[in-house]
C-alpha cells in the first residue's frame, strides 16, 4: 500500500510540475499522503533522483520557528540539491525558472568527509565540515498561494528551487555557526533578520538532523556535497528584477540577481 501511494503521489507531483512550469501558474495542493509523513513524502525525491538527476548536495528546511509559522508546520523538512540548481553571484537568475519564489538566508556547509557511520551528532558533523559559506536559497512552490501541508513541501523537494553561495569560505575554527547574525534585503530594503540560534538552536544541529535522516533513508551525506542548513530568519518574496543580498557575520555577504521577465528566451 505504501509503495502504491508513493507511485500515485509521484505521478501527481509530476503532473503539477509539468503544467506549472509550462504555464507559469501554480496548481492545487496534493493530498495523497498524510500531512506529516516525512518518510513517504521524501520517497518521491529519491525516485526522481534515481531517474538521472545528479545530486550535488542536500538541504534542510523549516528549521526556523519564523518560517514554520509562515507555512503552518512544526517540524523540519529536507530536499536534494541538483547540479542545475546552483547560480554564481555574477549570474542573473531567470524568472522563467520560477513560479512564486521566496528567498532565505542560510549558513551552507561543504563537507570534506562522508557522514555515514557513528552517532552523527553535532560534534561529528563539525569535524566533517570543510568550510562554511553564506548562502541564499530560493524556495518555490508548485502549489497555489503556498497553500501547502508538510507532505506537499517535502515531496516538492523541500520547496527548494535554486541557491547561490557567497565568495568567502570560513573553516569552523574561524566562525561559530550558532553565533552568526543575519540581515537580508531586497532591492536595498531590509526584509529579514535572524541568527544562528534560530536554526534548530545551531546550524550544526540542523546538519546532524539531516545526516541522521539521510542515513535512515539510505542516501547518507557525502564528502564534497553542499549542505544548506536552513533559514536563519523569515523568508521574503522575490519580485521580478530583484537584487537580494544577505549579510551573515563571519561569513560576509551573498547576492542573488533576478531577471525582470519570465520570457523563455531570457539568458541564463
Amino acid at each position: 500500500m505504501r509503495i502504491a501511494c508513493v507511485g500515485a503521489f509521484v505521478a501527481l507531483v509530476r503532473g503539477i510540475a509539468g503544467e506549472a512550469v509550462q504555464a507559469q501558474t501554480p496548481g492545487s495542493p496534493v493530498t495523497v499522503i498524510g500531512p506529516t509523513d516525512l518518510t513517504l513524502a521524501a520517497s518521491t525525491q529519491y525516485i526522481v533522483a534515481a531517474e538521472g538527476a545528479v545530486v550535488v548536495g542536500r538541504k534542510i528546511g523549516l528549521t526556523s520557528k519564523a518560517v514554520q509559522e509562515q507555512l503552518g508546520v512544526d517540524q523540519p523538512d529536507l530536499g536534494m540539491l541538483f547540479d542545475d540548481m546552483g547560480y554564481a553571484e555574477s549570474a542573473t537568475i531567470p524568472m522563467s525558472r520560477l513560479i512564486q519564489p521566496k528567498a532565505e538566508a542560510e549558513v551552507a556547509f561543504v563537507l570534506k568527509e562522508d557522514l555515514v557511520d557513528g552517532p552523527l551528532d553535532a560534534a561529528q558533523c563539525r569535524q566533517a565540515v570543510d568550510y562554511a559559506v553564506a548562502a541564499l536559497e530560493i524556495v518555490d512552490s508548485r502549489i497555489a498561494d503556498w497553500n501547502i501541508k508538510f507532505g506537499d513541501t517535502v515531496a516538492d523537494n523541500g520547496s527548494s528551487a535554486l541557491y547561490v553561495l557567497g565568495a568567502d569560505h570560513r573553516t569552523l575554527d574561524q566562525v561559530e555557526p550558532i553565533e552568526v547574525e543575519m540581515t537580508m534585503s531586497v532591492n536595498g530594503e531590509k526584509v529579514s533578520s535572524g541568527n544562528g540560534a534560530a536554526c534548530l538552536g545551531d546550524p550544526l544541529n540542523a546538519l546532524s538532523w539531516l545526516a541522521l535522516k539521510a542515513r535512515e533513508f539510505g542516501e547518507p551525506l557525502r564528502a564534497g556535497q553542499v549542505i544548506l542548513s536552513g533559514a536563519l530568519g523569515p523568508m521574503a518574496v522575490v519580485p521580478h528584477g530583484a537584487v537580494v543580498t544577505a549579510e551573515i557575520t563571519g561569513l560576509g555577504t551573498v547576492t542573488a540577481r533576478f531577471s525582470d521577465t519570465t520570457s523563455s528566451q531570457e539568458g541564463e
